[in-house]
């Protein structure tokens, strides 16, 4: 194997060549790409890391305002529950001032249908006293005996009617 320093010289030399082509045509430009992909690289890892900090900080304002809701909702439920404590009670005292007034009305009703007996009862003795004295001044009276006699009767009549 022999070493043909020609074709060294020939391949360092058009190495060269294309090395200075390259750089003078090419690496330029595939150097100026490459430096815009880095660019568009790194601007998108920004706007990620813009993107990311923006949804961190989203997700703490949506769990500030599911917190804020959930003591809204607890005041809410707090204020119907107080609210229907309430009327519940006002209900309950409604219901009291009403029975009494139904126990005031019956208690009244009571009393007015029992003067009502008692001078019916009045007026009936009244009359049977009326007739009592009729009978006894009609009727001639000899014995004492008799007399109790009609006034027993009479009044078995009347107890009778009852």
């Amino acid at each position: 194997m022999t070493i043909v320093w020609t074709n060294i010289v020939f391949s360092i030399a058009a190495f060269v060549i294309l090395y200075f082509l390259l750089s003078k045509f090419a690496f330029s430009k595939l150097f100026g790409i490459m430096e815009k992909r880095r660019e568009l690289v790194m601007q998108q890892m920004n706007e990620a890391a813009n993107t990311r900090e923006q949804a961190v900080a989203y997700v703490e304002e949506q769990k500030q305002a599911l917190q804020q809701a959930r003591q809204e909702a607890q005041q809410i439920i707090q204020q119907s529950q107080a609210t229907s404590a309430d009327q519940a009670d006002r209900l309950m005292e409604q219901a009291k001032i009403e029975a009494e007034r139904l126990k005031q009305d019956a208690v009244r009703d009571i009393d007015n249908e029992k003067n009502k007996a008692v001078e019916a009862l009045r007026s009936e003795l009244g009359t049977a006293s009326v007739r009592i004295a009729s009978k006894l001044l009609e009727k001639e009276v000899k014995v004492d005996g008799e007399q109790e006699k009609l006034v027993d009767q009479y009044l078995k009549e009347v107890g009778g009617r009852s």
